[in-house]
């Protein structure tokens, strides 16, 4: 289901440019404005539940304060994350996407591996992308499951000599690039990054904290070729500037 011949949008925690991040309005508008699926990030309550909220805290994004890992599902279900939202279940998300919505899942939490491949397992795995930074989380997840596409998410230059190994190591298919490195690095030396990647086989996502860095100086359409996969807060946005660059 990612090999689809078309660059693939994923709303970035849903559709975040409009919606409560991390929620089920967000995750369901960002398919209806176009998106082929969504991102977002899980975490283990403390009974277990894997729930998705990006914060080790519910602090930032809902109108209660504490760490889920310290707090139960029903606990956190009383949370509002915005326009009377709740903290969704990884089950609920599965629930209400169509069946053909890609699902990018971030681990943010190691604890919470075992039981996302159990979900996984149960919800047609082809459609999932497992994702994290955190390489032992990574190494968990594939004590489960060894076959769902999984992408490295880089976040230091560190990380970049390592990638040859974890591709077997882990099975990667996708690398997962900050648009932050074509002003840290520059844009040639990203681009020499990104065609040393693609050469080891390994496909390339690109996603940002802000938007504005895929369209400054012509960027995505300049990357044009490089990427399979763009995570997009605003996926309206997205979609009207991969149509103008003749890329959807």
């Amino acid at each position: 289901m990612w090999e689809r011949g078309r660059i693939i949008i994923l709303g970035h925690r849903g559709f975040i440019g409009k919606y409560p991040e991390n929620s089920l309005l967000a995750f369901r508008r960002a398919i209806e404005a176009g998106a082929d699926g969504i991102e977002l990030d899980v975490w283990l309550s403390r009974d277990r539940r894997v729930i998705v909220m990006h914060d080790e805290t519910i602090d930032r994004t809902s109108d209660m304060k504490g760490k889920q890992k310290e707090m139960s599902l029903e606990e956190l279900k009383k949370a509002d994350i915005g326009m009377g939202e709740r903290i969704p279940t990884l089950e609920e998300v599965f629930e209400v996407l169509p069946k053909g919505a890609l699902i990018n899942i971030e681990l943010k939490d190691a604890d919470a591996a075992g039981e996302v491949a159990k979900i996984v397992r149960e919800n047609n795995p082809e459609r999932v992308m497992i994702s994290s930074f955190d390489i032992e989380a990574l190494k968990e997840y594939r004590r489960h499951d060894m076959d769902t596409v999984m992408g490295l998410l880089i976040d230091k230059e560190e990380v970049v000599p390592l990638i040859p190994k974890l591709k077997e190591e882990l099975n990667l298919w996708s690398i997962n690039i900050p648009m932050e490195a074509i002003p840290i690095l520059g844009f040639e030396k990203t681009v020499q990054a990104i065609k040393w990647a693609r050469s080891l086989g390994l496909k390339v996502a690109l996603w940002t904290q802000n938007d504005g860095l895929f369209y400054a100086n012509d960027n995505l359409a300049r990357l044009r070729g490089l990427f399979e996969v763009v995570i997009a807060n605003d996926v309206e946005g997205m979609m009207a500037y991969l149509k103008k660059i003749g890329l959807r």
